[in-house]
């Protein structure tokens, strides 16, 4: 990323009113399912590709049918970061962007209501495996006021979760025949902050979390049912799109 400008005590209260604000949003947090996963029609991707050394990127949405997977729409906007990075605040840097994207469709829809609205949205960022419960896949669900997944590409480690790295790697490596694999991310408080997920043939996994109104288990099967790689498809397609767009502009 480009260097910041910001000074030790711009980003100190950058930190005390983004905290606030976090604390609020939290309070809005739903961690049960409330949609009827069995009728999910369409379901979301989302994701932000940055130029190399540049504040600079490109925010991607797309929805695909489920459960086939089919691309049914896709949208994306280039954008440049303005706020700083702070850790543990990363939705603050970024959730605008996308925020703006689901508008957009909200308000395409309008005037072609053939344009689908997703279940569910896959988000390639945490949700509450974060170091305060409420990361950007939580973050995102609560403004867009819609059911989301996190899917993270590496551990975040809080609660100890850095500890079962080991076990975890032997677990994959060794069931690595047995199709989907999942194993809970269980913390040293015995709070479960996630599951890792495998697929068919693979021993990297990916890393899912509940976003905001949505269960643990129907996330796996979500998760699951869209994975015909490792990254699951609304969010490998989101992928695809935002740095297609940083290969042309780059």
């Amino acid at each position: 990323m480009a260097g910041s400008t910001w000074d030790s005590q711009s980003l100190k209260s950058k930190e005390l009113s983004w905290g606030e604000e976090q604390l609020r949003l939290k309070c809005k947090l739903e961690l049960e399912d409330r949609f009827d996963d069995d009728h999910v029609g369409f379901v979301a991707g989302v994701d932000i590709s940055f130029v190399k050394d540049s504040n600079r990127a490109c925010a991607s949405l797309v929805v695909t049918s489920y459960p086939s997977l089919e691309l049914v729409y896709s949208d994306y906007e280039a954008v440049e970061m303005t706020e700083p990075y702070i850790s543990g605040f990363l939705a603050f840097r970024e959730v605008t962007f996308l925020v703006k994207l689901f508008d957009r469709l909200k308000s395409k829809r309008t005037k072609d209501a053939s344009l689908p609205w997703p279940d569910v949205c896959l988000i390639d960022g945490n949700g509450i495996l974060h170091s305060k419960g409420f990361g950007l896949a939580s973050h995102l669900g609560v403004l867009i006021d819609c059911p989301t997944i996190g899917v993270g590409k590496t551990l975040f480690c809080t609660d100890g979760l850095d500890s079962r790295v080991v076990d975890m790697k032997a677990f994959f490596k060794g069931n690595i025949d047995e199709g989907y694999r999942e194993m809970k991310l269980i913390g040293d408080s015995g709070s479960v902050w996630g599951a890792a997920v495998c697929t068919k043939g693979t021993t990297k996994p990916i890393f899912v979390s509940q976003g905001h109104r949505v269960s643990l288990n129907t996330c796996v099967d979500i998760v699951k049912n869209c994975c015909k790689h490792r990254i699951p498809e609304p969010v490998r397609q989101a992928d695809l799109l935002s740095r297609d767009w940083l290969r042309k502009h780059d």
